[in-house]
């Protein structure tokens, strides 16, 4: 969805690579493209690939691209089967919390159909962007019955 982002707009772009499909990487706009609806962006985490790694730029297409969720406050627990983002391999990952074992959460990937532990602080709630506005998972599922 395009929002018509802006050069230092914050952003995430969703993979559609194999093995990262679904994941959200943290980037900033550098610009829009003048032909079509592609942005360039700079990744926050992923860098090149050699002796001297810079922050990886790409083009990307405007539907890739999503403004970043709101921060939250964070809690400080969560529970069973709350939907969460996990944060992993330098994106965040959709998942849900099937258990708890003292201080790390296991969470549930569909996508990939993993269960991978995780420490809180690598942990957000997870929000839906529906109609451009963020909304929680259970808001979502509310108004997906009416």
């Amino acid at each position: 969805m395009d929002e018509g982002f802006v050069k230092g707009d914050k952003v995430e772009v969703c993979s559609k690579q194999d093995g990262f499909f679904g994941s959200y990487f943290e980037a900033k706009v550098l610009s829009k493209l003048p032909r079509g609806s592609f942005y360039k962006v700079k990744y926050k985490n992923l860098v090149t690939e050699g002796e001297d790694p810079m922050p990886l730029i790409e083009i990307i297409s405007a539907d890739e691209i999503r403004s970043m969720p709101p921060k939250l406050f964070q809690p400080s627990t969560f529970r069973r089967h709350d939907k969460v983002d996990a944060f992993d391999l330098d994106a965040w990952w959709f998942g849900e919390i099937i258990g708890q074992k003292g201080d790390m959460f296991s969470v549930y990937f569909p996508t990939t159909n993993d269960v991978c532990e995780y420490p809180l602080e690598r942990l957000r709630r997870h929000l839906d962007l529906v109609n451009g506005q963020w909304i929680s998972s259970a808001a979502r599922q509310r108004l997906l019955r009416f």
